[in-house]
């Protein structure tokens, strides 16, 4: 593992509007999924870092960095 982190953008919709939250997930075990929703499912090492409530969330988008 190379220990790097990538920042996610995660929204959630809640009766009618819109939230967001900013995780740092491991990159190397993102990179292993083609879609970011499958690895915040089904990857232990990031479904025991963070709770995700799947039937609220919209969007999963890595960031890349240069926001500001």
């Amino acid at each position: 593992m190379s220990g790097q982190k990538q920042r996610v953008k995660l929204v959630f919709a809640d009766r009618g509007s819109f939230h967001d939250v900013t995780v740092e997930l491991p990159a190397d075990i993102l990179a292993r999924y083609s879609r970011i929703i499958d690895a915040l499912r089904e990857d232990p090492e990031i479904t025991a870092q963070v709770y995700v409530d799947r039937r609220r969330l919209v969007a999963a988008v890595v960031e890349n960095g240069d926001e500001g």
